[in-house]
Order: C-alpha cells, then structure tokens, then sequence
C-alpha cells in the first residue's frame, strides 16, 4: 500500500471554455499502474490553544468533518487519529501531524535533516560511537588510521604519548606501512592539516610525543560500551 497526492490545480482543457464552467476539481497524481485509490488523508494542523480561540475544539472539528463526509459520500468510512507530540515542540502544526501519523513524504524530508545536536553545536566533535569527526558541524575527511590515531589520543586524555607507543598500537608487527618514530610525525601532520583551526587539540610535547588538549569548544561523544583498546 502506498499514498499518492491529490492535486487542486485546476487542468488545462482544450479548447479553452468559459471561465464560469471550469471546474478546480482535483485530481489524483502519481498512482502507478494496476492499482486504485481507496480513500484519502486530510492532514488538520491546529493545537487545542488555536482552536479554542476561534471558538472550537478539535473533538467538534472532527465530527463537523466526519459529518461533512457523510453528506457528501454516505457509503464512505471515516476514521480519525489525534497527533501528540511534546508540549513546546515546536514547528507547523500540520508538519508535526505529518510526522506523527507517518506520512511518507514528512518521513523522507525529516530524514534527510542532520541531526539537531550536530546543527547545534559548534568547535569540534569527536565522535567515537559513530567514528568521525565534526568541525563547525562539518564531517572531517579522515581516514581510517587518522581517526584511529585521533581517537588513541583522546582516549588518554591530558597523557602525553611516545611515538613509539603509537606505532605499537596503531600498525601491526610486519606492516609494510608502519611509520618508523621519524615518519610517525607525517601521519600526525596530515591529521592535523584536516582538523583546519582546531589542529591545536593534537599538541607536539617537545623529546617527548603527543597529546590531546580538550578546549572549551571540543566535545568527545563516547560509546555505550567501552573502546577495545582503553583498558
């Protein structure tokens, strides 16, 4: 089952009739081939404050339609749902009732929405849950091994560590591509190339390795289980 859209504009007839005999008579769109239209939704936008003032309540709203159904159609069935969402939501009203009786359309728009705390937030977000990284809300483009690296700082925060601790845990014993503790200091500058102004939250201990400074404007997001390699 699916829903298509009833459009109100009214259809262009040739030839051109008078303009007192064109009906605005909608018509059905988008219904694919080999199935029927067996009724209809008519989304009410209006919280219980709005409809007090114009001098109703939504109980009244809905009979005064169920009702108007019945006289227009006396075989067609009726049903109505009532939409809640939390008080101080905000938002149409009519977009919240969408969301909340799972019209398809308000579904696949709410979808592609970023999430509100990652709108919300600016500086730097670490996100170890769902292994990236946001600047001022924008995904950083780091490869595995620079979050991995990323994230084995953070984990010790305020520690200072060796390069030769980094390698130990980060490339595995034989790897072609392990960095040596010179080479290290390359994967470390491209990963602070692509933290843009916030490269600071990797500090440069002087003869000694790296560490993590959290700033006001870094936040770390955590698992709900811990890491494999913070024991």
């Amino acid at each position: 089952m699916s829903i298509a859209h009833l459009d109100s504009r009214p259809t262009n007839v040739t030839p051109l009739p008078r303009a007192d005999d064109v009906a605005a008579t909608p018509h059905i769109r988008a219904v694919p081939e080999g199935v029927e239209a067996r009724g209809f939704v008519l989304y009410v936008g209006i919280d219980e404050e709005k409809a007090a003032a114009d001098g109703t309540d939504l109980g009244r709203i809905v009979e005064a339609l169920k009702a108007l159904a019945a006289e227009i159609a006396p075989s067609s069935g009726t049903y109505a749902a009532v939409a809640l969402a939390p008080r101080g939501a905000g938002g149409r009203d009519v977009d919240v009732v969408r969301l909340a009786l799972q019209d398809p359309a308000a579904l696949a728009k709410h979808r592609q929405v970023p999430d509100a705390q990652d709108r919300a937030r600016d500086g730097v977000v670490v996100d170890l849950s769902r292994k990236r990284v946001l600047l001022d809300n924008t995904a950083a483009n780091l490869t595995y091994k620079e979050f991995e690296l990323l994230q084995y700082l953070v984990l010790r925060e305020g520690r200072t560590i060796e390069r030769a601790e980094l390698i130990t845990a980060l490339w595995s014993a034989g790897d072609e591509e392990a960095p040596n503790e010179r080479t290290i200091d390359v994967h470390v500058r491209r990963l602070r190339s692509k933290l843009g102004d916030y490269e600071d939250i990797v500090r440069t201990v002087r003869g000694a390795g790296y560490r993590f400074d959290r700033h006001a404007d870094v936040s770390v997001r955590h698992t709900s289980t811990p890491s494999p390699d913070l024991f």
